[in-house]
C-alpha cells in the first residue's frame, strides 16, 4: 500500500459521529480507540466535518499517551477550504484539536469548485512545510482523477477514500483498477453501509454463510474487504466490542466457493456505474 507501508495495516478506525454524545459515550469511544491502538490498529481516520471538529477533539484526547510516530492520522478538509489560505487555516485548526504538529495523510473530502491544480499545489506546500506527510482525495471518481492527472503533483496523490462494501461494488469496474495502475491507495469507508451499520440488506444465503463460518454478518462483510490487501477499511470505532470483532475479522479465510456466494448475492459490476457517496 502506498501510504505508510511501514506502519499501516489494512484495518483502521473511523470516527464519523464520534465525540458527539455525552461524557459517558465519549469515554466509551476513547476506550475503544485506545483498545484498538493497544492491539496494533494504528490508523485513525477523521475529518473537520465530523461533529464540526468534535471527532478530532476526541481523537486528540485518545492519543495523548501514545508515541505519535507509531500512529497514522488521517483527516479531511471541506471543498470550500481547498484554496491555499483556507486550507492552511483548516489544517492548523485540525492539528490543534488533535494535539499534534503533523498529519500522516490529509484529504480533500470531496470535489468542489476550487481548481484541483490550486488544491494540489497548496497540499504540496503543506507537505514541504512538514505539516502533512502525504496527501490525497476522497469521493473522487475516474473522471475527477483524470481531471487532476495533468497537474504536476498528481503523482503525489497517495490515496482516494471512497464508499466501498459488498453492496457498493461499482468502483470495481474502473476506479479500483485506476487506483492500482496509478499506485493510489484505496481507503474504504462505511464497510457496513451508513447509519447504524445495518443498512445493507443481507440475503439468507449470506446469513447462512456467516453461520457456517461461525462469524457475525458484520465480520463476514468486513473480512471480504480485508482479504484484499491493497484496500484499507475504516469501520467506525465506537466500542471495544466492535473493535475486537473487527480485529477478529482480519483472520477470516475465504475459499473460491465462498467468494462465489458473495458474487451471487452481490454481483460485481459489468458496466460503468456512477460513484456512490455518503
Amino acid at each position: 500500500m502506498k501510504i505508510g507501508q511501514d506502519i499501516v495495516k489494512n484495518l483502521g478506525m473511523g470516527t464519523w459521529y464520534l465525540g458527539e454524545g455525552n461524557n459517558i459515550r465519549s469515554d466509551q469511544e476513547i476506550n475503544a480507540l485506545q483498545y484498538g491502538i493497544n492491539r496494533g490498529i494504528n490508523v485513525i481516520d477523521t475529518a473537520e466535518m465530523y461533529g464540526d471538529g468534535a471527532a478530532e477533539q476526541l481523537v486528540g484526547r485518545a492519543i495523548t499517551q501514545y508515541d505519535r510516530s507509531s500512529l497514522f492520522l488521517i483527516s479531511k478538509f471541506y471543498p470550500w477550504h481547498a484554496d491555499k489560505d483556507n486550507m492552511k487555516a483548516s489544517l492548523t485548526a485540525s492539528l490543534q484539536r488533535l494535539g499534534t504538529d503533523y498529519l500522516d495523510l490529509y484529504l480533500l473530502h470531496w470535489p468542489g469548485d476550487t481548481p484541483i491544480e490550486e488544491t494540489l499545489s497548496a497540499l504540496h506546500g503543506l507537505q514541504q512545510d512538514g505539516l502533512i506527510k502525504q496527501f490525497g482525495v476522497s469521493n473522487f471518481d475516474v473522471r475527477d482523477l483524470n481531471a487532476a492527472s495533468a497537474n504536476h503533483y498528481f503523482e503525489d496523490i497517495s490515496a482516494n477514500e471512497i464508499l466501498y462494501n459488498v453492496a457498493t461494488r461499482g468502483t470495481e469496474y474502473d476506479l479500483l483498477p485506476y487506483h492500482r495502475t496509478h499506485n493510489i491507495a484505496t481507503i474504504a469507508y462505511s464497510p457496513f453501509g451508513s447509519g447504524n451499520g445495518n443498512e445493507i440488506q443481507i440475503p439468507s444465503i449470506i446469513s447462512q454463510l456467516a453461520h457456517d463460518k461461525k462469524v457475525t454478518i458484520h465480520q463476514l462483510i468486513l473480512s471480504w474487504i480485508l482479504r484484499q490487501n491493497n484496500i484499507l477499511a475504516i469501520p467506525k470505532a465506537s466500542s471495544v466490542d466492535h473493535i475486537q470483532n473487527n480485529i477478529d475479522a482480519m483472520n477470516i479465510e475465504w475459499s473460491p466457493d465462498e467468494l462465489s456466494i458473495i458474487d451471487t448475492a452481490f454481483p460485481a459490476p459489468n458496466h460503468k456505474e456512477p460513484l456512490k457517496v455518503i
